[in-house]
């Protein structure tokens, strides 16, 4: 099953950032909040009220989406996140 997202919605799945501590010990995802850091999966067709609206993010960039922003799904046992191209703060290069 592939999820296509509608209008400019944008949907990107949590890239999991290991942190190591100065003396080399691997810190693990328990207890942390929703990393911010995420690869967008798929993009809307842009289409807004009938107007065309430009997507400026592509499938596979990582993106800075916003904190508390978009709607959690898990599909196949992956876990997703559908967010508005507004709620994409920024792009890691």
């Amino acid at each position: 099953m592939t999820i296509k997202p509608l209008a400019d919605n944008v949907v990107i799945k949590s890239v999991e950032v290991e942190e190591t501590t100065k003396s080399g010990i691997v810190l693990t995802a328990a207890g942390k909040e929703k990393p911010q850091i995420a690869e967008v999966v798929a993009v809307g067709d842009g289409l807004v009220d009938g107007k065309e609206i430009k997507m400026t993010v592509k499938v596979g960039q990582k993106v800075v989406a916003a904190k508390y922003s978009g709607t959690d799904i898990k599909l196949d046992g992956t876990e997703y996140t559908v967010v508005r191209l507004s709620d994409i703060l920024a792009v890691v290069e």
